[in-house]
């Protein structure tokens, strides 16, 4: 049956290998083959019994001789109809193929430490090798290789050396590249770097030598299979159920959003959860570098950018996206990152009857996101005035959030501002709901709460008339929001 697997045919008049079960091996020593004359292989010494090894912490000589059946599997399996075997099928002839490997090298393996190799060599032919493990794991929420030997992962919202590890910069590299080819781009040399994703949405960024100087580095940002709705997000109080519902009209209101944070503050995971009111009627465009945006409505259409080809041809920037969107018909338009020229362009859609879009931009607080948000539309050029400018975005935009990832590892909503107008030339905020600090506990723990600040939002006039307004007390300042 392994023949069915070879990307060469093997001669007629060899004997087939007999099927080794899932069950590994004794951790008896298996007899070497009859050596040549001069090549004897002396056995193991049985005198002092040595500790079985842990599964979990792979030994040098695990991983070489891991690297080894890799490179043999490569040789002998038809990666082309691996996908369509039985996953029970391919394991035994894998098992096969590694006890046989055993007894040509006279080794013998524990049948725990045996178990686990065949997992991870499953885990090289169909999978991302060492990562998978990882990527499996729920309680894990980045996974970030800094090269062979040097991987991490945040959990909790802290960062924790792991014990994983790769045979070498090319096993790392081929990891990599086979990440990248799924989505249809490439890495190397001339193009050192790159964003993808994983089919599960999780997103993905990759840079190698030159660029990365201690050799190959990847990121990846793992996604809930499941996601988070606002519930969850205030029971795990990154915000609270008043400011979630004034939210939520805001949303089905129709207001253009706005949500600012740093790297890893939880942005889309917001974002995410404030789509989910979205009128299900509606049409929704999404526009992403790297699609990682879990909308549940039916009726949406998912747009990502495209880098240019080893000609330098065929980019597709998010500003050639948003403005195809534009002729698409949509209701709204959700953009997963707004980071350049493409500002304008959202901009022009919010002012344009495409109300409830949503973006979000990199800034660290609510006031410095419109300044970025001014930055990036003069960047498209033209000369266009900076009273022009400011203008757009006071009309255009209803809400900005701000998001962060606090000291404890925890991500927490930090203000809810409403725009309001243009005075001056300055564009004018409020904030609706703030979060207060009020110290640190014992355990690191950042102690503070969301509260009404007690102004009433001006557009609580349009929610009202649309039947969505929160009561005037959630916005009282003596309220616990």
């Amino acid at each position: 049956m392994f023949r069915a697997f070879h990307a060469r045919p093997e001669p007629q008049t060899a004997a087939a290998p007999a099927p080794v079960a899932d069950v590994a091996p004794a951790p008896a020593p298996v007899p070497a083959a009859p050596s040549a004359p001069g090549s004897e292989v002396v056995p193991a010494k049985r005198s002092e019994p040595r500790p079985e090894p842990t599964p979990d912490a792979p030994t040098p000589e695990r991983l070489r001789l891991k690297a080894r059946l890799h490179h043999q599997l490569l040789d002998e399996l038809n990666l082309e109809l691996v996908d369509s075997v039985p996953r029970e099928d391919l394991r035994r002839e894998i098992g096969a193929l590694a006890a046989r490997a055993l007894k040509a090298e006279a080794t013998s393996m524990p049948a725990a430490v045996f178990s686990q190799l065949i997992d991870e060599l499953m885990d090289e032919v169909l999978g991302l090798g060492p990562l998978e493990p990882l990527l499996a794991d729920p309680e894990i929420a980045d996974i970030l290789v800094n090269g062979v030997d040097r991987v991490f992962v945040e959990r909790a919202g802290r960062l924790e050396r792991s014990d994983t590890r790769f045979n070498d910069e090319p096993h790392l590299l081929r990891i990599i590249d086979k990440i990248v080819t799924g989505v249809g781009r490439r890495i190397d040399e001339s193009q050192p770097w790159v964003d993808a994703r994983l089919p599960d949405g999780s997103r993905v960024n990759a840079i190698v030598r030159p660029c990365a100087i201690d050799g190959p580095s990847l990121s990846i940002r793992k996604f809930a299979r499941i996601p988070l709705k606002m519930d969850r997000l205030v029971e795990r109080g990154a915000l609270t159920a008043a400011a979630a519902d004034f939210l939520q009209a805001c949303v089905r209101g129709r207001l253009n959003l706005l949500i600012s944070g740093g790297t890893g503050s939880g942005k889309t995971t917001l974002l995410n959860a404030l789509s989910a009111y979205a009128d299900p009627h509606h049409r929704i465009v999404t526009i992403e570098d790297a699609a990682e945006l879990q909308l549940q409505q039916e009726h949406v259409v998912r747009l990502e950018t495209r880098p240019a080809n080893a000609e330098g041809t065929g980019l597709v920037t998010q500003r050639d996206l948003i403005i195809n969107a534009l002729r698409m018909r949509p209701d709204r338009i959700i953009v997963g990152e707004v980071r350049g020229t493409e500002a304008f362009d959202m901009l022009q859609a919010m002012n344009t009857g495409h109300d409830g879009s949503m973006t979000t931009i990199h800034a660290n607080s609510a006031r410095d996101a419109l300044s970025r948000l001014e930055q990036m539309v003069a960047m498209k050029g033209g000369d266009m005035p900076l009273g022009v400018i400011r203008a757009q975005i006071a009309s255009g935009l209803q809400i900005v959030m701000q998001t962060s990832r606090l000291a404890d590892g925890t991500r927490r909503l930090l203000s809810i501002s409403e725009v309001v107008g243009l005075d001056g030339g300055t564009v004018l905020m409020q904030d609706i709901f703030v979060f207060r600090r009020f110290g640190t506990g014992e355990d690191g723990a950042v102690q503070g709460r969301m509260m009404a600040t007690g102004v009433r939002p001006r557009c609580m006039e349009a929610l009202a008339a649309a039947g969505l307004a929160p009561a005037d007390a959630a916005f009282a300042p003596e309220c616990d929001a």
